[in-house]
């Protein structure tokens, strides 16, 4: 009886290990809802590659900018169920935007996580031309021209938009909002003056900060990036009362046969500890990954009901 118990197991494994080992068998689109050259997608393409090489497939990046990420995160979460269709998503569109536009998908049924990729914190900086180069002195000028300065953001509900406005309230200063679809077009504005200002992330912003057209002011986290280490904290600078961090994560869509999405899952955590791809993440700005899937899911429910509850007080609404 127990040797046919086993035979019988076995028999019953063999398709499905069959389907993991064939997966993939056509290209595999990894979704991202913002536009190229931005943090959301330089990350996208970092894992393509790896995971192309990882799978002996195709991975091709596909960037479907809009509506706050979550035009990608809807054409995943409808997407055939088998492992084909994959998203690289931030909090914007998981755990703030849907509770400012109304979604024909829930990102907590319809996704299933696959593994956090990293956690990067958001920068304040300004244009270089921008008379300040502390927050005291950008304060200053704030409440000297109310109205009058321009913060930019990757588009309404992003973590740029709740960061611009907590700093608003933190700091006692007026701000206008001029959302964009991606952080490319917002940062071409910030080097030309049409804005002056963005809470934009470190992996999207370090290349502008090299290069010397912007100039970071602060971290909106707790503690300072080990990527500026001169850069004060916002608390340190002297504003307190909010923090912001953006998070990247891979979903694929929900009901994937389990087997394909284990070895997804798989794959990802060994390309995460990469020892290129850490120096890369790292280079962002960003601290990779290193909790489990299970963990990961854990954290976007409580940065949903987290950021529900923000964007409730600060009465923040779609413009």
């Amino acid at each position: 009886m127990k040797l046919k118990k086993i035979l019988l197991t076995a028999l019953l494994a063999t398709p499905l290990l069959g389907l993991a080992q064939s997966y993939p068998n056509k290209p595999v689109r990894i979704m991202v809802g913002a536009n190229a050259g931005g943090g959301t997608d330089i990350i996208a393409r970092m894992l393509a590659e790896k995971m192309g090489e990882a799978f002996k497939g195709s991975f091709v990046v596909e960037n479907k900018p809009g509506a706050s990420n979550t035009i990608a995160a809807d054409l995943t979460a409808k997407a055939p169920a088998d492992g084909h269709t994959l998203l690289v998503a931030t909090n914007t569109g998981q755990a703030i935007a849907p509770h400012l536009i109304k979604l024909n998908f829930d990102p907590i049924k319809d996704l299933t996580p696959v593994g956090l990729i990293v956690t990067v914190p958001n920068v304040l900086v300004v244009g270089a031309n921008v008379p300040a180069n502390n927050v005291a002195e950008l304060v200053s000028l704030m409440k000297a021209k109310p109205n009058e300065f321009k913060y930019a953001s990757s588009g309404v509900g992003s973590t740029q938009h709740i960061a611009g406005e907590g700093f608003n309230l933190a700091a006692g200063v007026k701000s206008i909002h001029v959302p964009y679809r991606g952080s490319s077009q917002a940062h071409l504005d910030i080097i030309g003056g049409n804005v002056q200002i963005m809470f934009d992330t470190t992996s999207s912003a370090m290349g502008q900060i090299k290069a010397g057209k912007f100039k970071p002011l602060a971290l909106t986290t707790s503690t300072r990036s080990a990527e500026l280490p001169q850069v004060p904290t916002l608390a340190e600078a002297g504003v307190s009362g909010f923090e912001m961090s953006t998070w990247y994560g891979m979903f694929v869509t929900s009901g994937t046969p389990p087997e394909v999405t284990q070895r997804l899952q798989t794959e990802l955590a060994k390309i995460l500890k990469m020892p290129d791809i850490q120096t890369k993440l790292k280079g962002l700005g960003g601290e990779p990954g290193n909790i489990s899937p299970e963990q990961f899911g854990q954290m976007n429910r409580q940065e949903f009901t987290r950021f529900g509850d923000l964007i409730k007080k600060a009465n923040i609404k779609l413009q």
